[in-house]
């Protein structure tokens, strides 16, 4: 075991994604797929009102988690800004190519059975692993 992990942290997170994810789906009929929630806020729609509180509620939950002593600050890499940038930008760029996010295929999709995110999840995951593999093992980073 890594030294200084837990589960528990990770395990309830996973819990709560899922059960909110649940209640949103069940009691409003909208799937909690970040990118579909925040990309449909801007311009105004009528159902503005939840994105809104959703979006807000995603770094006040990460302020609350750190303020209880229920998660850590990650550490982020520091002097290769432009790299950073063009990741955040190459995410967004997949995200609207594959239809969504890893929230809305990975936790929502697949929890519908959809085989279009069962699909999209392989893919990213795939992609995810053969970067770190390259990363770490054919490049040096």
């Amino acid at each position: 075991m890594i030294e200084g992990f837990s589960p528990w942290g990770p395990l309830l997170g996973g819990i709560l994604i899922g059960l909110s994810s649940a209640l949103l789906w069940l009691g409003a009929g909208k799937i909690a797929g970040v990118s579909g929630i925040l990309g449909r806020l801007l311009p105004p729609q009528a159902d503005w009102i939840w994105r809104a509180l959703f979006v807000v509620g995603l770094p006040v939950g990460a302020v609350l988690a750190l303020w209880m002593g229920w998660a850590n600050v990650p550490s982020m890499p520091t002097g290769n800004l432009p790299v950073i940038i063009a990741g955040g930008l190459l995410v967004g760029f997949g995200t609207r190519l594959g239809g969504g996010c890893t929230s809305g295929h990975g936790v929502c999709g697949l929890a519908r059975l959809s085989p279009r995110s069962l699909v999209a999840v392989l893919i990213f995951m795939g992609l995810g692993a053969a970067t770190v593999f390259l990363t770490r093992h054919v490049i040096g980073g």
